[in-house]
């Protein structure tokens, strides 16, 4: 069937008014229910006289012999009659459209909608009044508001009505949320009734109509660096409290987040996904959940940002189940896992926030500390950066155990660790005046002390490439992946000694003039370097002895002066999880798409959209009849001239000749018929 031409014309026009008729006849009612204002046939905001007064009209209607108004009818009556007349329900309904008994409603008019309306129980509203005073601490007015958002710790803020049923049962959870945040964060409350400073505190409508999303309680946080009214954070979540101190410690604190793993996850999910350079800690009780976080926002930040840590929880039912594993005992306890083939670090009992400090920075460092791409250079390992005593020295050393991850690597590092803690006694030791038989190893300890020698261990697995550089050898043993040659995983000991010359360095800076190659960074030539790899027996006093004599070598001796290109160290992961932005970290609140749609169905309620549509109808149809007009005129306009000229005879044009002389026509010329008349005196002619 073929569209007529005026609907294909016209369909915009035609669109837009369908659309907008639908929307004021079904979106904007639905949207729009009756007020309980409109059920007693009074105005907004009417006195509760006013209210009382028109429920007595209506009850009266109920016992005359007309009555025509349904049982359900009679029970929403009831309902805002009870609802108006009680002062705290009237204010909390009244400010921000809070009716937190629309269930009592649905389950009465379930109940008696095929009975008689005089069997009703009234009260329909039997809940009384819950007094909040006895929880209500440190409760904020508007003048005390600013000063409260002025202090250096962060804010969580409860709205509250001295009427709600939720809030009266969420005054435990309150207690609870208050005592874990107890100097990580500071609680404040508002009541509702304090309109202008909860007002605040409210989400806006088109209309300005300040409304609670998900109604009270409410939570609401300012950020430690947060002095403004207005820069608040809002609380999506569900009123847990887990779910509270969770999103108060990672969104609003920035502190670590504490995750929890049962039996069958804590494997796979948190000590397989472990980084090797990561110091993880894991507590078997949720009792050190308060203290962890306490901790955390004391800890000094030298110490967060020295090493990583993953946090956790063990089963909260069954905390045995790490026994075999661990070496955990009873809970509470908490493990510190410092790598594969490590001992975990056990300790049990409860702590305080001095004890935790304490033992945190005892094992604020693994065995033996990684190089990385993002260590190296800070650790004085690195061929394009210096010693760790700075610019000025032209030769320093670094001892490198290199091997696949692995009890074996980890039994290496430990000797490592050991050998460095001797260097360190004997530096004590030479301090005090008691020297004894560590002359051997004195070169080695120079270096250490001086900044000029540096202990770590290299991941052959990850650094392949520099791993096989060093040793000079393909990808066995200790380089390369498991398995890949063979499956000896043997790391190996060796030391790099670095050397700058002041004099080929600036020689070879004047010839780099090139400015693609400043612009890479490649201005800094790289050190020389001199591998050599320790091939004794596995004992402490050897390995320094060996060293120290690499030390005193290398600094007496004149050693050839040569660079090479070395292998760039692979990018490992570096993020901190407690450095991560507060707004990247997913808390337990809507998702994005959830808050979309909230917003778009707020802006689908928005009573001007059906007259903008009908509008916008109007003014497509004008317009579209306009241009039809136009056209039609334009199209009148041009056959009228068409017309005229056939009807008009053309008049004949006269032509002159060359010298101006008019041509002879057909009226100069005489006929041959043609004959003079003879003119007479006679009044005929």
């Amino acid at each position: 069937m073929e569209i007529p031409a005026q609907v294909r014309r016209y369909w915009l026009p035609i669109l837009l008014f369908t659309a907008g008729f639908l929307f004021q006849l079904l979106v904007l009612p639905h949207s729009y229910p009756p007020t309980h204002y409109d059920v007693l046939g009074v105005e907004m905001f009417a006195p509760v006289e006013r209210v009382a007064e028109a429920y007595e009209r209506l009850s009266k209607e109920w016992l005359s012999e007309t009555n025509r108004h349904q049982t359900v009818d009679i029970i929403k009556i009831r309902y805002a009659y009870e609802l108006l007349t009680n002062p705290i329900f009237k204010r909390d309904y009244d400010l921000f459209g809070l009716d937190e008994h629309a269930d009592v409603l649905e389950r009465v008019k379930e109940q008696y909608q095929k009975e008689h309306f005089l069997k009703i129980d009234l009260p329909l509203l039997k809940d009384p009044v819950v007094n909040l005073n006895d929880h209500a601490f440190n409760v904020l007015t508007h003048e005390s508001f600013m000063p409260a958002i002025a202090e250096e710790y962060p804010l969580l803020i409860l709205v509250y009505s001295k009427g709600s049923r939720r809030c009266a049962q969420f005054a435990e959870s309150w207690k609870q949320i208050s005592t874990r945040l107890d100097g990580i964060a500071k609680t404040a409350m508002v009541e509702v009734g304090d309109a202008e400073l909860a007002g605040h505190f409210a989400e806006k409508r088109f209309s300005k109509q300040p409304f609670f999303r998900n109604g009270v309680p409410a939570l609401v946080a300012y950020p430690a660096n947060c002095r403004s009214p207005s820069c608040y954070m809002r609380y999506p979540g569900g009123l847990f409290v887990d779910s509270v101190v969770d999103w108060v410690a990672t969104s609003v604190v920035g502190l670590p987040r504490i995750l929890y793993y049962s039996k069958d996850t804590l494997g796979p999910q948190f000590i397989g996904k472990t980084g090797h350079h990561k110091l993880s800690r894991l507590s078997f009780s949720q009792v050190l959940e308060s203290v962890l976080l306490h901790s955390f926002a004391k800890l000094p930040k030298s110490i967060r940002a020295m090493h990583h840590l993953h946090l956790s929880y063990g089963e909260k039912k069954n905390p045995r189940f790490g026994g075999t594993l661990l070496g955990v005992e009873s809970a509470p306890a908490l493990v510190f896992l410092k790598g594969p083939g490590t001992k975990p670090v056990v300790y049990h009992g409860t702590f305080n926030k001095s004890e935790f400090t304490k033992v945190m920075e005892e094992h604020k460092h693994q065995e033996l500390p990684q190089l990385r791409s993002d260590t190296s250079m800070e650790l004085g390992c690195d061929a394009r950066g210096y010693s760790r005593a700075g610019n000025d020295k032209m030769i320093w050393y670094c001892v490198i155990v290199a091997g696949r991850p692995g009890v074996e690597l980890s039994k290496k590092r430990q000797i490592l660790r050991k050998a460095q803690d001797q260097l360190i006694g004997v530096i004590d030791t030479s301090t005090t005046g008691n020297v004894d038989n560590s002359i051997e190893i004195s070169s080695a300890a120079t270096a250490l002390i001086d900044d000029r020698l540096t202990f770590v261990w290299l991941d052959g697995e990850v650094q392949k490439k520099l791993c096989a550089f060093y040793l000079a050898t393909d990808y066995n043993g200790a380089c390369g992946p498991s398995g890949f040659g063979d499956d000896n995983d043997k790391p190996e000991l060796f030391i790099v000694r670095f050397q700058r010359n002041a004099t080929y360095e600036a020689l070879k800076a004047e010839k780099k003039n090139n400015l693609m190659e400043a612009l890479q960074g490649q201005h800094t030539p790289d050190a020389s370097q001199l591998v050599a790899r320790y091939n004794g027996p596995d004992e402490i006093q050897e390995i320094n002895k060996w060293i120290s004599q690499i030390i005193k070598d290398g600094d007496t001796r004149e050693i050839p002066y040569f660079t090479s290109k070395v292998p760039d160290l692979v990018p490992e992961e570096t993020s901190k999880e407690w450095l991560r932005s507060t707004k990247s970290i997913r808390s337990a609140g809507r998702s994005l798409k959830e808050n979309i749609s909230f917003h778009f169905r707020d802006y689908l309620t928005d009573p001007r959209i059906g007259s903008a549509l009908l509008m916008s109808g109007c003014i497509s149809l004008g317009i579209i009849w306009l241009r039809n007009n136009q056209q039609t005129q334009s199209t009148r306009q041009d056959k009228a001239p068409k017309d005229k000229a056939k009807r008009r005879r053309p008049r004949p044009k006269l032509s002159t000749s060359l010298f101006g002389q008019p041509t002879e026509s057909i009226t100069d010329a005489e006929p041959s018929d043609a004959r003079q008349w003879e003119m007479t005196d006679s009044d005929s002619d």
